[in-house]
């Protein structure tokens, strides 16, 4: 899914305060649910059985790998098949960046950075490049509200560890 530089793409970004360490938050993104609560109800990921061969139990993202979810808006509008390939996964420098797309959104590159801004507070940030022909300007409106929607469930799913 690399990005063709002969389309308009476009940027959303997004940014909280987020309690906790860079440790604590990074670990939550390693587990599969955690991306499943923060975009509920919103969106739903359910892993393509056929394609991949984790569990929610003995899933890892992994820099180099492919992942494809079945994508449905409110869990219940199917979107078709999600993929995400994961470019970069650095755990030293808390970052991680993926190369995703669907057949609605073919282009959807997708960038975490987290920083520390105390010893228990971190800037959590969404950057997305993203590109869907003519709809973009639409579903780059829409990613406004899910990126906002994601990050305050971020806080709320961090307010339950305390």
């Amino acid at each position: 899914m690399k990005t063709d530089t002969r389309v308009r793409t476009r940027t959303m970004t997004g940014s909280s305060l987020l309690p906790g360490s860079k440790t604590e938050v990074f670990t939550k993104l390693l587990d599969i649910n955690t991306l499943k609560y923060i975009a509920k109800p919103m969106m739903s990921f359910e892993a393509v059985k056929d394609f991949n061969s984790f569990t929610d139990d003995n899933f890892s993202w992994a820099e180099g790998k492919i992942y494809k979810f079945q994508l449905k808006i409110f869990g219940i509008i199917p979107l078709g098949v999600h993929t995400i390939k994961v470019i970069d996964f650095n755990r030293e420098n808390y970052k991680i960046y993926t190369h995703e797309g669907n057949p609605l959104v073919p282009v959807w590159n997708h960038r975490i950075i987290l920083k520390e801004v105390d010893s228990n507070t971190i800037l959590y940030t969404d950057e997305v490049e993203l590109y869907a022909g003519w709809k973009t300007c639409f579903i780059y409106l829409w990613s406004k509200i899910f990126y906002a929607h994601r990050q305050r469930r971020w806080l709320k799913l961090l307010e339950k560890i305390d």
